[in-house]
């Protein structure tokens, strides 16, 4: 096992992690509700696609990091991490920029007019309903993962890795899920861009 790396102070952890979780929450219900009509020369579904890349990567960066702690690896897998929280990071900004840029974009809105209609939703048929559902289990997830992922970070630099472990236990797949669904949403959207 690697040194505890911070010292433990549970208080001050739980203070910062439930603001910075509350603000960047806040932050991305607020700003979905925002569109800036900004021409930046250049196809702003770009942090789309930037996104997805982002999110196969920390994706790609969790599996790793699973395969390292589980051959005692802890130093690579310490490492993996945060370069999966600094993507998470990387991330939000640029979901963030797409939103406040882009806009909303409707599954099955060929023409762009941002009405799906009948002949649209029948165009799309099933595979409409499964977006949605894949949707609606991504949204909320991705809303509260963020307080366990820096819960999940706190313990183990702090070197309580018996907490930490119980707690990766439902960290770990959720992050996985939302970081792999969140590339599956994009593929399926980005026709629609």
């Amino acid at each position: 096992m690697l040194a505890a790396a911070w010292k433990k102070n549970d208080k001050k952890a739980k203070t910062l992690i439930f603001f910075f979780s509350a603000v960047v929450f806040s932050a991305v219900v607020i700003l979905s509700r925002v569109k800036l009509n900004v021409d930046l020369g250049f196809d702003v579904h770009v942090f789309a696609k930037a996104n997805a890349i982002i999110n196969s990567c920390v994706a790609l960066l969790l599996v790793v990091a699973l395969a390292a702690v589980k051959k005692s690896k802890f130093s690579l897998h310490k490492n993996l991490m945060l370069a999966a929280m600094f993507l998470s990071i990387l991330f939000l900004v640029s979901y963030i920029c797409h939103h406040l840029l882009a806009g909303d974009t409707r599954f099955g809105d060929v023409n762009h007019d941002g009405i799906v209609d009948d002949i649209e939703k029948a165009a799309v048929g099933s595979t409409r309903m499964i977006y949605f559902i894949i949707l609606i289990t991504h949204i909320p997830l991705a809303g509260i993962i963020l307080p366990f992922i820096l819960f999940s970070a706190y313990r183990a630099l702090t070197g309580e890795f018996d907490k930490h472990k119980k707690l990766v236990r439902i960290t770990w797949p959720v992050w996985f899920y939302v970081a792999v669904t969140g590339v599956v949403v994009y593929i399926m959207i980005s026709p629609y861009y």
